[in-house]
């Protein structure tokens, strides 16, 4: 068999059907034996051209998908920290929510304070007015008292003076 040149030539050489002989008995050669006769057919200049034509052809293709997977990367690691930012803010929102709920209850319970001393007030001014009234209430009571003992003394005397008092006699 001719060895043929250039990359052409080997393509032709690897795409032509190899001649099988009937089936391999077990004493038969193994079917890589004619491999390694293929091998060292092909002669090293055409395995280095074959080399060179093939790193051409997809070299160039190559870096441009290298360099779009670089420009992705990139494109990814600020749209991870874009999406970083936004995280924060919605973080931000839901603490700005939380403390829009502690004023309104806070407000809430501002408000029943100041229900509660509106009332406490309201109370302690019952309460002076009925420990005035109190105090009126048991002044004039103790005012009747004394004048019913008053009463009670001179009515003492007056009996005593109206019983009859026998005569002294002297």
């Amino acid at each position: 068999m001719e060895q043929p040149e250039g990359k052409e030539g080997f393509l032709l050489e690897a795409a032509a059907p190899r001649q099988t002989g009937p089936a391999l008995d077990s004493c038969e050669a193994s079917p890589d034996e004619g491999l390694i006769e293929d091998l060292a057919i092909i002669d090293k200049k055409a395995v280095e051209q074959l080399t060179e034509g093939l790193i051409s052809h997809y070299l160039p293709d190559l870096q441009r998908s290298k360099l779009a997977l670089q420009e992705l990367t990139q494109n990814q690691v600020v749209l991870l920290d874009t999406l970083e930012q936004e995280i924060s803010k919605f973080r931000e929102c839901n603490s700005i929510l939380d403390i829009n709920a502690l004023f309104s209850e806070a407000k809430h319970y501002h408000s029943k304070l100041v229900n509660i001393r509106k009332e406490m007030m309201m109370l302690h001014e019952k309460t002076s007015k009925l420990k005035k009234r109190a105090l009126k209430l048991q002044q004039k009571k103790q005012k009747e008292e004394l004048e019913r003992e008053q009463q009670r003394e001179k009515e003492l005397e007056r009996e005593k003076q109206l019983t009859a008092k026998p005569a002294r006699r002297t």
